[in-house]
């Protein structure tokens, strides 16, 4: 499961936008079935070379841009001339929101589950399930190891669960209990619109991460709905 790019990257991406003759390159590139050069762009919009070339790289800084150099000319060697650069639409969609929404990883554990449960005929709701699981188990895995010690749930692992969950729109906090609340939940408006299989898909992946880090022994994810969080909140197994 590919990491989402974080939320400061995608706020920029959709910033650079937000200037009208960006606005007008990017359509412009987009709109293009090949490459586009920084002559192209000038030339095409009426304006000098190098302010097209100013904010088409701006675009490419943001994301939302492809490069690559290539010589027009056929010629290779010396006297061929520098590499012009060129501009094509990136392929990754880009989108911010705040607080924090992970609706494109709901969607893709909610369309494995339906895929796997059209070919195996087992129900939807138990593929929900163990696709969730399984997905949290591998990010967690991945992510951080297995690498939890001592008898104390919340010592030392909120920061490598801040670590694995925050790209993924959880905001994990300490409760004074020693309990770890997760502040912002990734599936919001999913989760008032079908809450039991949306909290409870929610609760296997965050079970997932759990036992992919190696904390599953000593941390335990439940279902307790709080005003302003997430409906999962991770607590310590009893002694």
């Amino acid at each position: 499961m590919a990491a989402p790019p974080d939320l400061d990257r995608r706020i920029a991406a959709v910033a650079a936008l937000d200037q009208p003759l960006r606005r007008d390159l990017y359509r412009l590139v987009a709109g293009s079935d090949g490459w586009t050069t920084r002559d192209d762009a000038a030339a095409a919009l009426g304006i000098p070379r190098s302010v097209a070339a100013f904010h088409l790289d701006k675009l490419a800084d943001a994301g939302v841009l492809e490069v690559r150099f290539e010589r027009l000319s056929g010629r290779t060697g010396p006297g061929a001339g520098r590499p012009a650069k060129l501009y094509r639409r990136a392929g990754d969609e880009v989108a911010a929101s705040v607080p924090d929404r992970q609706y494109d990883l709901a969607g893709s554990l909610l369309a494995r589950a339906i895929a796997e449960s059209t070919a195996t005929g087992v129900p939807v709701g138990e593929c929900v399930q163990s696709v969730a699981r399984a997905a949290g188990r591998e990010l967690g895995t991945r992510r951080g190891g297995h690498d939890a010690t001592g008898p104390r749930a919340a010592d030392g692992h909120l920061a490598t669960l801040a670590g694995v969950l925050a790209p993924y729109g959880y905001d994990p906090v300490e409760d004074p209990d020693g309990a770890i609340a997760l502040a912002n939940c990734p599936f919001h408006r999913l989760a008032q619109e079908q809450r039991e299989l949306v909290c409870g898909m929610n609760l296997d992946f965050i079970d997932g991460v759990l036992d992919g880090l190696g904390l599953g022994g000593t941390l335990a994810a439940r279902l307790e709905p709080a005003p302003g969080n997430c409906c999962v909140r991770i607590a310590p197994r009893p002694a």
